[in-house]
């Protein structure tokens, strides 16, 4: 599937009737005889944004990467399963592939896994700290990504200051997450991908539609949105209707976004199989400022 470079907002009577087993990944998600990158994993456990919290995440630096020349960058929200190599995503394989075709320019990936506190009680287990991370609005989570995490993570390597130059990326809470930091630090990072966004009222992200059509004047955002009709319904909200009124909202406002609704549930599947072509809709005219 290719993305057309104008804006469009599909809608479920405008699409294929597709099951969501016809979600296939391509050769771009496949190994291929092309340059492959490093991978590094480290621990981060000294926050002061999100106190007593521990945390793992990984570095991919692609094999073109020249210390003399500024990379681009690309943070994944949980960043784990982005990262894996089996997985829906594979963002190490596709990186590998698109950049030596030059459809990606070279990308350093940090791939983040959200903070877990440790149990208080002898027989206790860790608490996830996801929700409060990635579903809360306001700036702690770019605070702690610009002012913690990415220093430690990218140490030694050039990446550039070119906010165009900077993608944020998630599924689901991670993909409001993305969402937030670039809408909160514009200034940094300029490009967002969001897979099944939970743009509903979990920790009150479903204000976003509202507060995108009330802001002035429009950020300097390019935004890919992606979910499937058969999404979540549940005491949140309803994930389909949030995503196209988010569409809406970034439409009305003249936002350069794209917006792509499958038939596909609440999982990566459609996402991942469209992925390496959201890479090439998001980069399309880098390093066009």
């Amino acid at each position: 599937m290719r993305f057309s470079t104008t804006l469009f907002a599909l809608t479920a009577l405008a699409i294929p009737a597709l099951a969501a087993d016809d979600y296939k990944l391509g050769a771009d998600s496949q190994r291929q005889a092309v340059p492959r990158g490093e991978v590094r994993t480290a621990v981060f456990a000294t926050s002061k944004v999100f106190p007593d919290t521990t945390r793992e995440y990984s570095v991919y630096v692609p094999k073109q990467y020249d210390p003399g020349k500024p990379a681009c960058l690309m943070v994944f929200f949980d960043g784990a399963g982005f990262m894996k190599l089996d997985g829906q995503f594979r963002v190490p394989i596709v990186f590998d592939n698109l950049i030596a075709k030059k459809a990606l320019p070279v990308t350093i990936a940090i791939g983040i896994n959200p903070g877990t506190i440790p149990a208080t009680l002898p027989q206790g287990k860790p608490r996830s700290n996801r929700a409060f991370e990635y579903d809360s609005l306001g700036d702690a989570n770019a605070r702690f990504l610009l002012e913690e995490l990415l220093p430690e993570a990218t140490r030694g390597l050039n990446i550039t200051t070119d906010p165009a130059g900077r993608a944020v990326v998630g599924n689901s809470s991670g993909a409001i997450a993305a969402f937030t930091v670039a809408w909160e630090r514009p200034e940094s990072f300029r490009k967002v991908i969001s897979h099944i966004g939970s743009y509903t009222n979990i920790r009150g992200g479903h204000v976003y539609p509202a507060l995108i059509r009330k802001t002035k004047p429009v950020k300097p955002l390019r935004i890919f949105l992606q979910d499937g009709s058969n999404d979540l319904d549940n005491l949140h909200g309803n994930w389909p209707l949030a995503n196209q009124d988010m569409a809406a909202s970034l439409k009305f406002m003249g936002y350069d976004h794209t917006f792509v609704l499958g038939d596909d549930g609440h999982s990566g599947k459609h996402g991942g199989a469209i992925f390496p072509d959201t890479l090439r809709w998001l980069w399309r005219d880098w390093p066009k400022p």
